[in-house]
């Protein structure tokens, strides 16, 4: 099995892994594909160079995971794609590009972790996973609810990537963390209520862990997580900051326990812009996409779920 794509040197990849720790694409059960697109952004940019900030900050994540009580990454392995050559004036375009990425690693039964870029990318990673797996779940982590059929006159605009993601009429959602939804998305989502699920932010005080990802239960799960979902003090660095987020405690929360139930079986982050000079959302972006890997791949050496599930 010979990488579809370049792969970048361990040190310059996802982690910076030291050369005891680095796999080759073949024996890697994870790969990284950065894919800052970023064509349909209507107020703060900056997440064509989101990835690469993420990869750079990956270097200073600690690779022992106390959750886990190791190092999981040697469990797994991950490699790095080189990021390939984005079209930003085709987003279709560059959607079936980025389809072609996630297909070929996940036919090589790798785990796909996508690197945005706009949220806008998520319709072209998660086609593969749709096409794969009959009862494929999607858990959603965002500020928005992303259901506009357009925006701005672009059809696959970030502001309609789960939109765009319904459009396959298999395709199921459980959203966390909503806190902004426009009046001309509730008709769609009241006709579309047996396969969309909001747990609105203004409810987090609320929220029962448990129950959120009951409907994750014996299913795969493919996750994805703009970074605006976090609540805006915790994440400045995106382009549609909003209050009254998810905070970190909730996201491991949730994570660890869909973890529990399903099987996270591939995932994409995004929306990160990095501000100059400030490194921690970036830090915080990097520490997740780990935390994501550990909890789909890794086994632990103690009990996960015994005094640590929001670890």
């Amino acid at each position: 099995m010979s990488s579809p794509f370049s792969i970048l040197k361990s040190e310059n990849g996802f982690l910076g892994l030291p050369s005891n720790l680095a796999r080759s694409y073949e024996e890697a059960g994870a790969v990284i594909i950065p894919f800052g697109l970023e064509a349909s952004v209507s107020y703060g940019g900056g997440t064509e160079i989101g990835p690469s900030a993420m990869i750079a900050a990956s270097h200073e994540v600690e690779l022992f995971d106390e959750v886990f009580w190791c190092e999981p990454v040697e469990q797994y392995g991950v490699v790095t794609a080189r990021e390939p050559v984005i079209d930003n004036n085709d987003i279709s375009a560059s959607l079936k590009a980025l389809e072609a990425m996630t297909s070929a690693v996940l036919q090589d039964g790798k785990f796909p972790l996508v690197f945005g870029g706009e949220h806008s990318i998520t319709p072209g990673a998660i086609r593969p996973f749709l096409d794969k797996y009959e009862d494929l779940i999607i858990l959603h982590f965002d500020a928005h609810a992303d259901l506009r059929d357009g925006y701005e006159g672009e059809h696959f605009s970030h502001a309609s990537a789960i939109r765009r993601v319904l459009d396959n009429p298999k395709a199921e959602i459980i959203s966390v963390g909503i806190r902004n939804i426009s009046k001309e998305e509730i008709p769609f989502l009241s006709e579309n209520k047996h396969r969309i699920t909001i747990h609105w932010g203004k409810d987090r005080k609320f929220w029962n862990y448990d129950k959120i990802v009951a409907p994750l239960k014996d299913r795969p799960i493919y996750l994805t997580f703009d970074l605006d979902g976090f609540d805006s003090s915790l994440m400045p660095a995106t382009g549609t900051p909003e209050p009254g987020g998810v905070f970190w405690e909730d996201a491991m929360g949730i994570i660890s326990r869909a973890a529990k139930v399903g099987r996270i079986v591939g995932a994409d982050i995004n929306e990160l812009a990095p501000i100059d000079g400030f490194h921690a959302p970036d830090f915080l972006a990097a520490k997740l996409a780990y935390k994501i890997l550990n909890y789909a791949l890794a086994k632990p050496e103690e009990n996960i779920f015994q005094g640590g599930v929001n670890g």
